[in-house]
């Protein structure tokens, strides 16, 4: 009578293996199609932000080497 709840451990099991599966393929496709993890909770704004970030950092890279030279 006391191992009535592992009747429901088997479906369980299943359900979080299967949720497990899903995530990991959707993180694997993401990772191989852009080269890099999913950040979590990024909208538009976020993505601008890192463009903006990137041409900055290439602007002041640039910069660096007309200095340099």
């Amino acid at each position: 009578m006391n191992f009535i709840f592992l009747e429901a451990m088997l479906p369980l099991g299943i359900i979080a293996g299967a949720l497990c599966v899903m995530g990991a393929s959707q993180q694997f496709i993401h990772k191989s199609a852009y080269g890099r993890p999913k950040h979590v909770r990024s909208d538009k704004w976020d993505v601008a932000m890192d463009r903006r970030d990137r041409s900055l950092m290439e602007a002041a890279a640039s910069m660096k080497k007309s200095m340099a030279n």
